[in-house]
């Protein structure tokens, strides 16, 4: 994955975004492979939106992908107020399990020949198409009764795109803790996005039946999902207290942010919101390696106390949920639109962000 911010900047303009409307369900569609650059904040929604409104004269032609790019911000806006780790809705369900979900995931053997690679390709790229995500949140959530946040956790992890937000809320949405419907789908439908052509498997079944099949017996085995993060070894650093502290973290390396002001510069990686939203050695990596675009940064394991307990200037940081305990001047995140507050559902908030949008 690209992590020079030039080479990033021009994927920006580099995908066909008219393509991406009626192709980005099929494996092999034409997406922009944005998300790993929005979610570690290196490049913004509004960013994107902005490219796109100069490059085509007609909102038709960009509504769709725009229209995602809204679900990631009315995302956020649910994380800024709620608990997304918790159903967003009361659910009449008793889980098979409720901590846990079949090991068959983890061990990429379901039986599904499309789901088994796509999970192995997730372990070695640290990449899943939105599509198969919801594949996989489907067979774990609703085909073998399990809660949403264990599984959730599972994927965040491996994912170099991973969102606290985003992952969150669309298991939510697939598994029906946050509205009153549930996400299934069959072999024929995996088929045909996929381009595979697999048959006999336990969902090769019509639509009528589904919400009545069970699972094979070798998806009884459940597990807990309980990796941790293992954050670099890193050089102590004095701040310099003559100059104002700039705070990057995991979802901020934004190499353009406050890049005029003589500063210092740090990354913050705080190890309690890693034991709570563990990510693999590569995502690490992955941030690691981004926040090589921004000059002089240090990286710093360890609580924001113990960052600033002796330092006596300003602080700066981007808006952000986990960033709770921060102290000093928070910027705004850069929002797709001025649209804020609470809505029951993302297209009575689309309605609204769409006004800002069209052109």
């Amino acid at each position: 994955m690209e992590t020079i911010i030039n080479e990033i900047s021009k994927k920006i303009t580099s995908f066909d975004v008219k393509k991406y409307s009626y192709t980005r369900n099929y494996i092999d569609g034409n997406i922009s492979l944005l998300s790993p650059y929005i979610s570690r904040g290196v490049i913004s929604t509004k960013q994107i939106y902005d490219s796109l409104k100069q490059r085509h004269t007609n909102f038709s032609e960009i509504e769709k992908y725009v229209q995602e790019l809204a679900w990631r911000d009315y995302f956020q806006l649910i994380f800024e107020e709620k608990d997304v780790t918790k159903n967003l809705k009361e659910v009449n369900q008793s889980y098979t399990s409720f901590s846990g979900f079949p090991k068959v995931f983890v061990d990429a053997k379901t039986g599904i020949d499309f789901i088994d690679s796509s999970i192995k390709k997730l372990y070695s790229d640290g990449y899943m198409h939105n599509h198969v995500r919801m594949y996989v949140a489907s067979l774990i959530c609703n085909f073998s009764n399990t809660h949403f946040f264990n599984p959730s956790k599972w994927m965040y992890y491996h994912l170099l795109d991973g969102d606290i937000a985003s992952n969150c809320l669309n298991w939510q949405w697939i598994s029906g803790s946050s509205r009153s419907k549930k996400y299934l789908f069959n072999q024929e439908n995996l088929n045909k996005y996929s381009k595979t052509n697999q048959r006999n498997t336990f969902i090769d079944i019509s639509y009528e039946h589904l919400e009545k099949v069970r699972v094979p017996d070798h998806f009884d085995k459940i597990i807990e999902f309980n990796e941790k993060t293992e954050l670099p070894k890193t050089e102590a650093f004095s701040l310099d207290n003559t100059k104002p502290l700039c705070i990057y973290n995991y979802y901020n390396i934004d190499s353009n942010w406050r890049s005029e002001s003589d500063c210092n510069r740090v990354l913050l990686f705080e190890p309690s919101i890693f034991k709570k939203f563990p990510v693999g050695e590569k995502a690490l990596n992955f941030a690691l390696s981004l926040s090589k675009n921004i000059k002089n940064i240090r990286v710093y394991c360890g609580e924001f106390d113990d960052l600033v307990k002796d330092f006596n200037n300003d602080i700066f940081y981007k808006q952000h949920p986990l960033n709770f305990n921060y102290r000093g001047h928070e910027d705004s995140r850069d929002w797709l639109t001025s649209v804020k507050g609470h809505f029951p559902s993302f297209f009575s908030y689309w309605k609204k962000a769409k006004k800002e949008l069209k052109f």
